[in-house]
């Protein structure tokens, strides 16, 4: 058998904290994790049984890197908000930092965003209040269903409601669809959302010369990422997802991708880095 001196016993000793070190910050989960997913614009695209786009494609990234696993599935918008709330899903992922969504789960932010008004352009007054668009009764909405920006947007969704001036569908494609038609004059999201909806599609690719970008007073700048289950996750998995998350957005990674999808235009006043 052979021998180690105390020298080498102790290089194999350091060298042995160091692997376990790296294990340890490099956290792995413990089971593949649940991502329900719904279409919004280049960031999460569904063809038929194929999910791609810019975060799935990042949560994949992560598989190698940092040991953990993701399974997707598509749901409706508005579903997305009810299986996370309810324990049953394990992230929430591409979203905005609200109040309602802190009480459900832990926030990581991976990009600056801000939702505008969005319309056709026209020789209309320009809109820069919730107010403006509230009070002006010529003008319908069409927002999509399972979106929030927040009490100022919530508050908007109810006054046109009342007014009757409110449609709801279940994606930013739809909603392009009804601006087209005229059914309805403008809504509210990022503009990379509506803007990444058109142009894969070609019954409204023709739109996207024609978008007009407002921005509102009350919906200033946020940001946009990724919650993580306070609920349906063990606190090792929750953490190992917190510390790869928070990589990665350090990284800068998801902004690069972003710069891949869309073009200057349509990222300006909408989304930005960290």
């Amino acid at each position: 058998m052979l021998g180690f001196g105390p020298n080498l016993r102790a290089l194999l000793l350091i060298l042995g904290l160091a692997v376990s070190g790296a294990s340890a910050s490099h956290a792995k989960c413990s089971r593949v994790i649940q991502v329900p997913v719904a279409p919004i614009g280049q960031s999460v695209l569904i063809d038929g049984e194929s999910i791609s786009g810019i975060y799935p494609e990042l949560l994949r990234s992560l598989t190698d890197k940092e040991g953990c696993s993701f399974t997707f599935n598509e749901v409706p918008r508005a579903r997305l908000e009810v299986l996370f709330e309810t324990g049953r899903a394990d992230l929430l992922i591409p979203a905005s930092k609200t109040p309602k969504r802190d009480a459900f789960g832990t926030f990581v932010a991976l990009v600056q965003n801000r939702p505008t008004l969005l319309s056709l352009s026209s020789n209309r007054a320009t809109i820069k209040t919730l107010r403006e668009l509230q009070d002006d009764s010529t003008l319908k909405v069409a927002l999509v269903r399972g979106f929030d920006y927040g009490p100022a947007y919530q508050d908007l969704v109810t006054s046109l409601a009342k007014q009757g001036r409110l449609i709801m569908d279940v994606d930013a494609i739809s909603v392009a669809r009804l601006l087209k038609a005229g059914s309805a004059h403008a809504t509210i999201m990022a503009s990379t959302i509506l803007a990444g909806a058109m142009q894969d599609d070609e019954r409204v690719r023709d739109l996207l010369d024609r978008l007009r970008i407002e921005p509102l007073d009350e919906l200033p700048w946020g940001t946009s990422g990724v919650y993580i289950s306070n609920s349906s996750l063990t606190p090792q998995d929750r953490a190992a997802l917190l510390e790869a998350l928070e990589r990665a957005a350090r990284s800068g990674d998801v902004w690069k991708a972003f710069l891949r999808y869309y073009s200057p235009a349509i990222l300006k006043g909408s989304i930005r880095p960290l």
